[in-house]
């Protein structure tokens, strides 16, 4: 059986902590928990995860971090595993931002800061079924 994980990223480090822990007490051990503070990071550990032979099932990402925003972010994830599905989580995106972002498929859902832990565990499930 293949492990499955989930990937959240996010400059801010409560954030990511604060996702993670949310899910992985909902969750518990039927998936692999990664982390990464940044979109170039975050590419390396889905390159260490598909080199372990793990599948990425999700990522959940900010959309504004230094470097490569969210959106630049999930288009190369989306380029490199068409399949997979992405959460991109922002309080600083616009209306037209999110919605080109959503025309474009980069993105399953948009969860908006602050967001309640209950909200982000029923589109999780939601999503992953």
């Amino acid at each position: 059986m293949t492990k499955e994980a989930i990937l959240c990223v996010d400059d801010e480090v409560l954030i990511v902590m604060a996702i993670k822990e949310e899910i992985k007490r909902h969750f518990r051990e039927r998936f692999i928990y990664e982390t990464a503070y940044s979109a170039a990071e975050g590419i390396e550990v889905i390159d260490q995860l598909s080199a372990g032979g793990i599948e990425l099932i999700l990522v959940i990402s900010d959309w504004l971090m230094p470097g490569m925003k969210g959106d630049e972010f999930l288009s190369e994830v989306k380029h490199r595993n068409p399949g997979i599905k992405t959460i991109l989580v922002t309080g600083q995106a616009s209306r037209q931002a999110l919605d080109r972002i959503k025309a474009e498929g980069l993105v399953n859902l948009v969860i908006l800061k602050p967001w309640r832990n209950l909200e982000l565990i029923e589109k999780i499930e939601d999503l992953l079924g």
